[in-house]
């Protein structure tokens, strides 16, 4: 096997691990429905598994289904979240032979492809980061749905960097333009590409994320009962869903706490806040009268290199991640300290815009110009439009395989059981 096959394989193999981690718990975790915005943790299982079988098995290798009548069941656009308890899905036992089963064939199609075949699905293993990632995204979903289950003892922590105290609160973004997208990372989604120029006026952007010290100055002030600071939706959804706070935040006379994964815990005041909505994160920068960045604003601070004109992977360069640069791939479950990473940030300084929390952009969720779907419309083209709001950066949950400088996620402005904060921006004048 190559040495591009075996990385491959080594990360087909971390992303398994991960996925037969969070599954564990005792069957009956597995296959209640905790939410109805998630899925029973068994369906995500052998939801993966499903996935691989149609894209590496069928689409690339031409192999003969071998399961084709579950194909409807675990069709993400067939059934929604809230009514997957009622399908006939197939047990934890029956799960995992099945994604071994998959598996097995899958190592074989990866031993005899050629990444070199110019066709986009195999060109450099493009179909392998596709299940790769879509499986590391699961992973950040079923975790989600651990901490809504409220079990203790699921996931443990480890250690992260000190978070530091000074610095300048914002960062000048110069006017000018910059190239958004890719047309180059070989594991890129459709929705990423093309790469087009785009120009900008100034502006300045938060160098941190929102920390919940912050935060809880805005709900001090009576930010949650004021309609000055929300549209016209987000005091809608405000008064009809009862928020008074972030999701899993308590407070006990001057104290607050968060429950994290079944733990009851004082809140840290100096971590990023996670757990809003869009409507919050709205309201949050208009009361500190600001606003959320555009995505083309959140990108160009994060990944545009001004001096050698060009995009970085990542907003410290080409390095692949490591413990020292961004919290990623859940060393542990919750954002680091404000500060923590001062070597992981963008060429203009703005810092941990990578892991610890998914971040609210202001911009609806649309194609760039000239956007083809690749390899098919129901991973990107059908949520375009306004109905879904843009996530930019990956949180703490999210694994290196799938963040880069371009990589875009979108879901409903109402969703925050997602590990979602944000940051705020402003005109230059």
């Amino acid at each position: 096997m190559t040495d591009a096959k075996e990385r491959i394989a080594a990360q087909l193999l971390a992303v398994r691990d991960r996925s037969l981690a969070y599954t564990e718990a005792d069957d009956d975790l597995l296959v209640r429905q905790h939410s109805p915005l998630m899925s029973p943790l068994v369906w995500d299982l052998a939801h993966v598994g499903n996935y691989e079988e149609l894209w590496v098995l069928r689409a690339a290798g031409g192999i003969t289904p071998l399961r084709p009548e579950i194909d409807d069941i675990y069709d993400a656009f067939k059934t929604p979240r809230k009514d997957r308890p009622s399908l006939p899905f197939l047990g934890p036992a029956e799960a995992r032979r099945y994604i071994e089963g998959v598996r097995g064939r899958v190592l074989d199609v990866l031993d005899a492809i050629d990444l070199d075949d110019p066709s986009p699905l195999n060109r450099d293993g493009f179909v392998f980061g596709l299940v790769i990632q879509h499986e590391h995204q699961h992973d950040e979903t079923m975790l989600a749905t651990l901490q809504l289950s409220g079990q203790p003892g699921l996931v443990q922590d480890g250690e992260l960097p000190k978070g530091r105290a000074g610095g300048p609160e914002e960062v000048h973004v110069p006017a000018g333009p910059f190239l958004m997208g890719t047309d180059t990372l070989p594991w890129a989604y459709d929705n990423e590409r093309p790469a087009t120029w785009v120009d900008l006026p100034g502006y300045w952007i938060d160098r941190l994320p929102v920390g919940n010290r912050a935060y809880a100055d805005f709900i001090e002030d009576g930010g949650y009962d004021d309609p000055r600071w929300w549209t016209p939706e987000g005091w809608h959804w405000r008064q009809t869903s009862g928020a008074t706070g972030p999701l899993f935040w308590t407070r006990d006379g001057g104290t607050w706490y968060r429950n994290r994964f079944g733990r009851t815990e004082p809140l840290p005041m100096d971590e990023p806040v996670q757990h809003v909505c869009w409507y919050e994160a709205d309201a949050y920068a208009r009361w500190a009268g600001k606003r959320l960045p555009t995505e083309a604003e959140w990108e160009k601070a994060c990944g545009w290199d001004p001096e050698r004109r060009r995009s970085r992977r990542y907003p410290w360069g080409e390095t692949e991640p490591t413990p020292a640069l961004a919290n990623l791939g859940h060393r542990a479950s919750h954002p680091a300290p404000l500060g923590a990473y001062p070597g992981g940030a963008s060429a203009y300084g703005v810092e941990q815009m990578v892991g610890d929390v998914w971040e609210w952009t202001g911009s609806w969720f649309n194609g760039y110009p000239g956007f083809r779907s690749f390899p098919y419309k129901e991973y990107s083209e059908v949520f375009f439009g306004e109905e879904y709001r843009v996530l930019r950066g990956g949180s703490w949950a999210a694994d290196p395989a799938a963040v880069r400088t371009t990589f875009r996620n979108w879901d409903y402005p109402i969703r925050r059981q997602i590990f979602t904060g944000f940051r705020c921006a402003r005109p230059e004048t």
